[in-house]
């Protein structure tokens, strides 16, 4: 027996045995309205996208060409659509594409300030108010579809057509979610470890099931792919890890899911010195990439903080700031080093940022991180901040000069060029992109490949394609013939963006509540018609 099918009989016998009270009570109504709302919390949401979660992740541990994906959603709508579009084009199904949620696109578009850097300046608890914002949105799309298929089952039944019926019904039953797992941007935890622990608890009642911290200092924190990066020593951020689990745990999303992410290629400064127990530990590993001057005691200034290193006094080089640099071309080595450390307090995936999108450059980390922990899992920003286009063109280039290949049509330094769009070398360029995430995925160990920024992008690029058909010449064309026709010819459910809304939810309850003398929106004179 179907969950449909139980929820419809224990609704009878409840209403049974309430007596005339609830006669128009309907057992059927109640199982719809149930199947339509599986999930009923944010704790149900995480529990379920968790296991999601771990299913994938064992899943590329066996195959490498089963990793996960997802783009960055600033808002419910945003996520909504993108889900809704997923089932549409894959044959229903959401296996392995995930929500993204960027703290970049909660600090410029979700904060009361206004518009903010990648700082931590906004506001702690909008980040958890996005997530549950999401996955109300996946609720509603969850319920919007089923509610379509509720009434093509009552057509069914009107005409007598019991194999249609019967299709109706296994489609009900057997529903795919629009729920799935969102891996959630906590930043550097905005605070010590207790403000981490706390934030945590709000974003995992919301949903989250994968969350996303970086070892930079909280007050100092920058966007990954900009300069001025300041991390913090193990034992600071290895807390913070520890934080987000007794989270997980408290909570009894058990199977939660921790990302560790790494600045430490692009940053050189950090404002502590880190504490050394004995010789060779992680303070003493993390101290050993300052950069130091060797000095004798008589050369100490006033304030100055120095170090017994191999038993000579050096004094690590300061700034104005206060804030002190570890030495160049260490940034990869730190790196590798504190991401395995990451992995041995507690965290299931890491997230490096590199300079360039280069498979390469990505797999040497990772090949040095596999050297200690095999199963190390990486976690990759396509970013937004990469000109993908250049790059690509330009390791093509590269490529060609190694193989002996004639470059003389080309220059190097200006392959962004539109005059190289139709080039052969701009085809062999797009061709490394498109199979850039399979190729870094099972060269690297990428299991998931995301997109940060992408849907900030692509709302300003429509608006813009908008604007200047709707305000120019084209008039009132530039939105049916740049939308609205769109919208129809390729199938988008917003055309009919009232459905979307609820509308038609709203008028199966009306039915339900009020039977006959419901005031329903969707009759003849609704104009949303003309799209069927």
């Amino acid at each position: 027996m179907s969950q449909y099918a139980k929820d419809t009989d224990t609704a009878a016998t409840l209403i049974n045995t309430q007596g005339s009270a609830w006669n128009e009570i309907s057992a059927e109504s109640v199982a719809r309205m149930r199947t339509q709302n599986k999930f009923k919390t944010g704790l149900d949401i995480a529990r379920y996208t968790a296991d999601i979660m771990r299913a994938d992740m064992a899943a590329f541990d066996a195959d490498k060409t089963k990793y996960t994906q997802s783009l960055g959603c600033w808002h419910g709508f945003i996520g909504q659509q993108k889900l809704i579009s997923i089932k549409k084009h894959f044959n229903g199904q959401t296996d392995r594409r995930y929500l993204y949620l960027s703290g970049w696109m909660v600090a410029a578009l979700r904060s009361d300030f206004g518009p903010l850097p990648d700082q931590s300046m906004h506001e702690k608890t909008s980040v958890a108010s996005l997530v549950e914002e999401l996955y109300t949105f996946l609720r509603q799309a969850d319920a919007r579809e089923l509610g379509g298929l509720f009434r093509e089952l009552d057509a069914a039944r009107e005409a007598g057509d019991s194999a249609a019926e019967a299709a109706i019904q296994d489609k009900i039953d057997n529903h795919v979610t629009h729920v799935v797992p969102i891996i959630a941007d906590i930043d550097a935890g905005f605070g010590n470890a207790e403000a981490t622990y706390l934030m945590a608890k709000q974003m995992i009642e919301a949903g989250a099931c994968c969350l996303q911290i970086e070892n930079q200092v909280a007050d100092e924190k920058q966007c990954g792919h900009q300069d001025g990066k300041v991390t913090v020593p193990h034992s600071d951020f290895h807390a913070k890890i520890r934080a987000l689990r007794y989270a997980f745990l408290e909570l009894g999303v058990d199977n939660g899911v921790i990302c560790a992410r790494t600045d430490s290629e692009g940053a050189g400064l950090t404002k502590e010195i880190a504490v050394v127990k004995e010789p060779g530990d992680q303070g003493d590993i993390y101290n050993s990439y300052l950069d130091v001057e060797e000095i004798d005691v008589a050369d100490m200034a006033e304030g100055d903080v120095c170090l017994n290193r191999n038993g000579k006094l050096v004094r690590p080089k300061r700034l104005p700031s206060g804030l002190y640099q570890f030495r160049e071309g260490t940034g990869e080595e730190r790196c590798v080093f504190d991401s395995v450390e990451a992995i041995k307090a507690g965290a299931d995936l890491i997230w490096i940022e590199t300079a360039t999108p280069s498979v390469a450059d990505i797999a040497g980390m990772m090949n040095e991180v596999r050297k200690q922990v095999p199963d190390a899992k990486l976690v990759y920003n396509n970013s937004p901040s990469f000109n993908w286009t250049l790059n690509f063109r330009q390791q093509a280039y590269d490529r060609w000069v190694e193989a002996g290949k004639d470059v003389s049509a080309y220059d190097r330094a200006n392959l962004m060029s539109v005059e190289y769009d139709d080039s052969e070398l701009a085809a062999d360029a797009d061709d490394k992109i498109r199979t850039f995430q399979a190729d870094s995925a099972r060269e690297a160990n990428i299991f998931h490949h995301l997109i940060t920024l992408p849907t900030y992008h692509t709302a300003a690029l429509s608006t813009d394609n908008l604007a200047k058909e709707y305000f120019g010449e084209a008039g009132m064309l530039g939105y049916v013939a740049g939308v609205q026709r769109k919208e129809i010819r390729q199938g988008i459910a917003c055309v009919k963006h009232q459905n979307m809304s609820g509308s038609d939810m709203g008028d199966d309850h009306k039915e339900y509540f009020a039977g006959e003398n419901a005031l329903k929106a969707g009759g003849a004179k609704n104009t949303s018609n003309q799209f069927n």
